[in-house]
Parts: structure tokens; sequence; C-alpha cells
């Protein structure tokens, strides 16, 4: 009978675990196939909060999930926040830590094969070869903050000048085309119009509605490829600013925004958890299946999702 108790009690506690497992998340249970990453380099709450004319991005997250209280890691510039954001980790294990920073500043942690701090790309390569990766960007050292050898399509474009509509047709085309499993768009503005005008001028402000535009073409692009039900937006940025520049310890350079919009995604909510930016990472882990490396601190930001955890 003892033996019997502890055969029942061995399959009871595998089953326990298993659905531990699944409940505390490494993967969404039923994912989208396609995720699209646009990022706005120095978009910062503080003007969404004071009148920023952007209908695309409000009604994405009116329609979505959203926090208006992500934090940067310090110091609260480009190239250490976009490589959190990518890397799943902050500086003190990438690496990366000036706004600047095209090679790490500290020892990486960990290298993957490519030799480099490992990152979301690189995790969706190895769980699947034969997806489809995109990474489009603006600022030209955003290339040195993603493994571009996991990447099918690298490539820099003017994506924020008044005559943008050619360049960013070459990130339409390839949505279309292509259909991604895994895209990034990433703006270089408003961070130009933030420092030659202030992150309250009206340059500011103006770049901000011209940018919003170039987002909702992406958005018609993802529905006329037919991808839409299947598909999850995420609007992010890397740093906010205060007056001509940011860096420093103000939650107007240090907040930013993350949206949540599509398959999945609840509707009209706030994302409750606190969130840091290297948590993107994680959380497009958690869409995917992709297992975080042990290096990564990033968190899948749960509440985002209609399903339950």
């Amino acid at each position: 009978m003892k033996k019997l108790y502890l055969v029942v009690w061995s399959i009871l506690s595998c089953v326990l675990l298993s659905c531990s497992g699944s409940e505390n998340g490494k993967s969404l249970p039923n994912p989208p196939k396609h995720i699209v990453l646009v990022g706005f380099d120095g978009l910062s709450s503080y003007s969404l909060n004071n009148g920023a004319e952007m209908p695309q991005f409000r009604s994405m997250m009116q329609d979505g999930c959203y926090t208006l209280e992500n934090r940067s890691v310090l110091p609260s510039s480009s190239a250490v926040n976009w490589a959190s954001m990518f890397m799943g980790a902050g500086p003190e294990l990438h690496g990366y830590t000036e706004w600047g920073s095209s090679t790490p500043d500290l020892p990486s942690r960990v290298l993957n094969e490519h030799g480099i701090f490992p990152d979301i790309y690189s995790g969706i390569r190895a769980k699947y070869p034969d997806a489809e990766l995109g990474f489009f960007y603006e600022w030209n050292g955003m290339k040195y903050l993603v493994d571009t050898l996991a990447i099918n399509h690298v490539q820099p474009l003017n994506l924020s000048a008044e005559n943008s509509k050619e360049e960013l047709k070459d990130v339409l085309s390839y949505l279309k085309e292509k259909k991604p499993m895994f895209c990034s768009v990433i703006f270089g503005e408003p961070d130009g119009a933030g420092h030659s005008k202030g992150w309250e001028s009206e340059d500011y402000f103006k770049m901000l509605t011209h940018l919003d535009q170039a987002l909702a073409l992406i958005v018609s692009a993802v529905k006329e490829a037919g991808m839409m039900d299947e598909t999850v937006f995420i609007l992010s940025a890397d740093h906010g600013g205060k007056g001509t520049g940011h860096g420093g310890k103000t939650m107007n350079e240090m907040q930013t925004p993350i949206v949540f919009y599509g398959k999945g995604i609840k509707q009209g909510a706030q994302i409750t958890e606190s969130t840091m930016v290297y948590d993107i990472a994680g959380t497009v882990a958690f869409m995917l299946g992709v297992e975080q490396p042990q290096v990564w601190i990033a968190r899948p930001i749960k509440s985002a999702f209609n399903e339950k955890f």
C-alpha cells in the first residue's frame, strides 16, 4: 500500500510540476505568428501625457495594453538602452554603458557563437532556424546592438526625414512580401528634434505627428499582408529627455511608453507590473517560446495578455 501511495504521489508531483511550469510561463499558449517592434529614439512618456498628436499610437494604446511608466536603465541614453531592449539584461551584464557604445565597454558576461552577448534575435534563430527575421534602423549605432548574423534582412534607412516615404517603402514591401516572424523598425527620431529644439518644443511635437503617420503606414502594410490577426505590435522607446538632453536620472528622461497591441493582447488595459526596458526581450521570448539565456534578467510582461498565468 505504501509503495502504491509513493507511485501515485510521484505521478501527481510530475503532473503538478508540469502544470506549474506552464503556468509560470516559458511560452504563450497561443502565440502570434508575427511580432513587429516599432521603436522611437527619444520618445518620452511626458510627451504622451502632455498632448502629443499621435492618433495611430494612441489608438493602439486604447485598443491594446500599455504603460507610460516603463523605465530605462542608466544612463538614460541610446546605445545602452537599445542594447538592453534586445539583450534582455542591463549594462552590468551586456557591457554597453554609454550613449554611443559600439562595442562593450565592460566585458560581456557571456558571448554567443557569433561573439556577441546573446540577444532576442539569436534566441529566435536558435529555436526557429528557418524563421524570417528583419531589422530596419535609422541611427547608425543600432547595427552594433543586435546579433546581425542571426538576422535575414538588416537595412539602414532614413526613416524620419520629411521625404522618408520612399525609404519607408522598403519596410512596407518587406513586411508584405516576407511576412517575418520578428521584425524591428527603429526610428532615429524624435531624439534629433529633442536635442536641437528641446523635448517640450513645438518641433519635437511636430516630429511625433510625422512619426505617427509612418507608424500608420506600417500598420496598414501588416493589414494588407493579411497578417493582422496573427500579429502583435510592440511600440517602445529607449529614453525620454529634458531640456535639450538626456542621460540623467529624472523621470522625464527615464520614463518611456510600452504598448502591446494585437493577437492575444488585452484591450483597453494598462500594464500592472513594474517594467524595465530589458523586459521587452523577455516578453518577445515568452510569446515565441524561446528559452531565455541564464544571463538575462528580463521578465515577461504577462499582464498584457488575455491568458492568465
